[in-house]
């Protein structure tokens, strides 16, 4: 079994410690894990870690509060998972970072 390696601990941390309610995006999740340029990498771990890890994924948007699974693909979901946190979602799945999102803290 491969072992994961020390960013993708971070990142995982760091998914997790987005609080209920509040969502965050994937670069700034990538910058606090110590990777400026990789939120690409937080959307892999998110694909691969998720389920096993039991992360809060539906706390992850895109810098702009938008949705980034297409309708019909997860989109319905996330975004009634986001609803039902309180976080409100716009018709075309745009959540305001300025009033929802979570600045974090890099866990210690």
């Amino acid at each position: 079994m491969l072992m994961a390696s020390d960013e993708t601990k971070r990142i995982i941390a760091l998914i997790k410690s987005i609080p209920r309610g509040k969502v965050s995006s994937y670069g700034l999740v990538a910058a606090l894990s110590g990777n400026p340029r990789g939120a690409r990498l937080v959307v892999r771990v998110l694909h691969a870690s998720s389920e096993k890890e039991c992360l809060p994924w539906q706390r992850l948007v895109r810098k702009d509060g938008s949705i980034a699974l297409p309708p019909g693909e997860g989109f319905e979901l996330q975004r009634n998972l986001l609803e039902a946190e309180g976080v409100e979602v716009s018709a075309d799945g745009r959540v305001d970072i300025a009033r929802f999102g979570w600045k974090g803290e890099p866990p210690v």
